[in-house]
């Protein structure tokens, strides 16, 4: 039996093989291979946990050697693995060597008692030991069911060290999960509209709260329907950021596939919550505007994701988007084309997944009653532009949707006309949805150049409207193709297989505000 343990760098990180030799000489716990101050502590807790949980330490001298000696490890999840490499080594100096046949992943902290801690990243640990061949897995017992959620991973979850060792001995104990629950969705309650799940509507995510704000939510659908990245420009206080914080309501649930790369980046974070072990609701980020770049694209020692990764497969909302850096709005570019991001650190590098739907809400200027019917503006023309400037030309190209949304705090609220309801909706996004997936499409946002000759196909009326929209607007190839996959979107909530005037006619509107530097208002 080889014992391995895991170490974090990026996405992907590495196995660890721990081994353990015991020699003659003065007692002692030597440990070799590069180890951080947190493994090296590990001599001293396994030392204890091993004397406080009825085992007998060794009397020789302790060489651990944690290889590839060239790799860095760091972390407490090394103290179980070193500990029952450690009890191993003694048993098989003793004549006791009954384990398990073939290697296996071990993790987890100890507590002096014995007791054993969760460690984060045990997603991460266990799909990568998969990947290698390593089924049969020990972890904390918190960890367990996490664990379980990589296919063809074998697991124990321990509450002891003293059960940690009885499970090198019994590959009896070992469990997977079980395989009638690998479609459904019973690790939370949701809502299923025509086959497509939802997560539960509470009073805070209802949008017939919303009043007055008919262009918004349209673009919400839409842009929850396709997948489309969205901008809202108005006057503070009209709704803008109301609207996009209840968007996680009409975000279709994460597929299995889609769960395992946002869950293993959870994982690595130390975001996995105990009640949840595989995460299937969409994340929805709302970074601060103080928000560093490396805070945004991810970075440290050991190339934490930052919040584009965690927001993989879900959003990333820029509240007030005109008061994050410069910097940090300019390196969103490469991940909103590429759906990933690359991080270089000390000679080595990483790629984090990154394919997040940005939303940003947006002042017209710095002032914010700029385009107002009832408020002046004081802003000059120069600060205007100066705002504008923030938001360079490339990165407002990678917006699909754009909507404008008017003040009417001045109006009656009681004397409004009411906005459909979060359920109805939802029933639009799930038969686009369903469209969607019976052309085998991920999103309609991200349609390849050959998808879009293939599932977009215009009549020659609606090819003289796009050929006139460029003309009048000086669309790029990129904002036109961008319009195609807004009006295919929108014919797919219709339930119309071909895209017709009116559909297409609808994604100029949504795609021409803000096309130059000044909104046109």
């Amino acid at each position: 039996m080889q014992i391995y343990s895991f170490s974090p760098f990026g996405y992907e990180g590495s196995l660890v093989a721990v081994e353990v030799d015991l020699r003659r000489g003065i007692p002692a716990v030597d440990i070799v291979g590069l180890a951080d101050g947190a493994v090296k502590e590990s001599r001293e807790r396994m030392h204890a946990a091993i004397r406080n949980s009825g085992f007998e330490f060794p009397q020789e001298r302790v060489l651990i050697s944690l290889s590839p000696a060239d790799l860095r490890k760091e972390g407490a999840g090394f103290d179980l693995p070193v500990a029952l490499s450690v009890l191993k080594a003694n048993s098989s100096v003793k004549g006791e060597d009954r384990f398990v046949d073939g290697p296996v992943l071990v993790m987890g902290e100890l507590e002096l008692s014995g007791k054993l801690r969760s460690v984060k990243g045990i997603h991460a640990a266990v799909s990568t030991a998969v990947s290698c061949g390593i089924f049969r897995c020990v972890v904390p017992i918190q960890n367990a069911d996490e664990a379980r959620e990589v296919s063809g991973a074998v697991v124990y979850g321990a509450d002891s060290l003293e059960n940690a060792y009885a499970a090198l001995k019994n590959a009896d104990l070992y469990s997977s999960k079980d395989a009638s629950d690998g479609d459904n969705f019973i690790p939370f309650d949701c809502d299923n509209v025509e086959n497509v799940f939802f997560p539960k509507i509470n009073s805070e995510y209802e949008y017939s709260e919303l009043k007055g704000q008919k262009e918004l939510i349209r673009g919400l659908q839409i842009a929850a329907a396709g997948g489309h990245n969205i901008m809202a420009v108005g006057s503070p206080g009209c709704g803008k950021t109301m609207g996009f914080q209840k968007f996680p309501a009409i975000n279709p649930v994460l597929t299995l596939e889609e769960s395992q790369s946002v869950t293993r980046i959870w994982s690595l974070a130390g975001l996995i919550k105990p009640s949840e072990s595989l995460i299937r609701i969409p994340p929805f980020r709302m970074p601060h505007q103080t928000a560093s770049i490396e805070g945004i694209c991810g970075g440290g020692v050991n190339c934490r994701p930052g919040e584009i990764s965690l927001a993989h497969n879900g959003v990333l909302f820029l509240d007030e988007a005109s008061e994050f850096k410069t910097s940090v709005l300019q390196m969103l570019r490469v991940p909103l084309e590429t759906g990933s991001i690359t991080i270089c650190r000390a000679g080595r590098s990483t790629v984090f997944p990154a394919r997040f739907q940005l939303m940003m809400a947006v002042n017209p200027c710095p002032c914010g009653n700029f385009g107002s019917k009832t408020k002046i503006c004081l802003c000059s023309a120069r600060s205007i532009e100066q705002y504008w400037k923030k938001f360079s030309a490339p990165l407002l190209d990678r917006v699909d949707i754009r909507v404008y949304v008017e003040n009417e705090s001045s109006g009656n609220f009681s004397q409004r006309d009411s906005l459909r309801t979060t359920e109805e909706i939802r029933a639009g996004i799930a038969k686009a949805i369903n469209f969607q997936r019976n052309r085998q499409c991920y999103k309609n946002a991200n349609l390849t150049p050959n998808e879009l000759q293939i599932h977009c196909e215009l009549s020659s009326n609606c090819k003289k409207l796009i050929e006139k929209a460029t003309s009048r607007y000086g669309f790029s190839p990129r904002a036109t193709s961008s319009c195609i996959k807004i009006s295919r979107t929108i014919a797919d909530i219709d339930e119309s297989m071909k895209i017709k005037e009116q559909h297409l006619e609808e994604a100029i509107e949504f795609r021409k505000l803000c096309n130059g530097i000044v909104p046109e208002l």
